[in-house]
């Protein structure tokens, strides 16, 4: 925590009060009653406003931060026999832009995601504001029927993501929320149009890697091919060792390769 804490950086207070106030004016309130959140994220500062709007405040030492994963997500892609297919963002309010669009584009398919509000600028920080979504949990905050019970409709929905030529790029337990039993995404992070193909083997990866701890091997690939075809999970076990070494993931990527390859060499 403390790494990631001295990565994310802190942003000086008069810069979040001017945020503060941004938000107060721009949506017309007297005052605003604001709460930081201890996140584990590496990426933003965020905080909810009012109880009614989820806000991340990204900074430039955040954008550097997303520079340096990018580029060592794509040498983790080069290591797994593909082109990188990660993309970096010029400045904190392009990421806090694609968040938004990226958030917008997956409720226009019909997936579950925070309504997304805006992304603006305020003294050089990036501001991304969605609904903020109360009483959810995270995935692996489940219990394991819960877990295997959803493992299908995670799959289908990340198929339908893909069939919209929409990619994720960042599925794990903690970008998936769980609201009222229903499956909600968040934090889409920037994959290139080009390496499309490789990228959608990526996702299934890493469903497969966040499932795994949770539900097993056997279970997690029988979900998985409830959607997604043994071909595709074949094409996916060549990066489940490239998402084994990020620090956010840890799971059995042995047995993963084994179940899959069991189901393909089946008759």
């Amino acid at each position: 925590m403390e790494l990631r804490r001295l990565l994310r950086g802190r942003i000086e207070w008069s810069r979040l009060e001017a945020v503060a106030r941004e938000i107060r004016d721009r949506y017309d309130r007297e005052e605003v009653h604001v709460r930081f959140l201890d996140a584990d994220n590496w990426l933003s500062t965020p905080m909810v406003v009012d109880d009614q709007w989820f806000v991340k405040v990204i900074s430039r030492q955040n954008s550097i931060v997303h520079a340096l994963f990018t580029t060592g997500r794509n040498l983790g892609a080069f290591s797994s026999g593909t082109e990188g297919f990660f993309e970096h963002f010029a400045t904190p309010v392009e990421m806090a832009q694609h968040e938004l669009e990226a958030t917008r584009r997956m409720r226009d398919i019909g997936l579950n995601a925070p309504e997304p509000v805006e992304a603006f600028e305020v003294d050089g920080l990036g501001v991304l504001v969605l609904e903020y979504l109360p009483d959810f949990r995270t995935l692996d905050e489940l219990d394991e029927k819960a877990e295997a019970d959803l493992a299908p409709t995670l799959f289908e929905a990340l198929h339908t993501m893909h069939e919209h030529e929409l990619l994720h790029g960042d599925l794990r337990a903690e970008n998936v929320l769980i609201r009222d039993g229903e499956i909600y995404f968040i934090d889409a992070t920037n994959v290139s149009e080009e390496g499309a193909r490789d990228a959608k083997a990526y996702d299934i990866a890493c469903a497969l890697g966040a499932l795994e701890p949770l539900i097993g091997a056997k279970r997690a690939v029988d979900a998985a091919l409830e959607a997604f075809s043994t071909d595709e999970l074949l094409d996916a076990a060549r990066f489940l060792d490239f998402v084994n070494i990020r620090p956010d993931h840890d799971f059995d990527a042995a047995v993963l390769k084994g179940e899959i390859e069991k189901r393909a060499s089946a008759p």
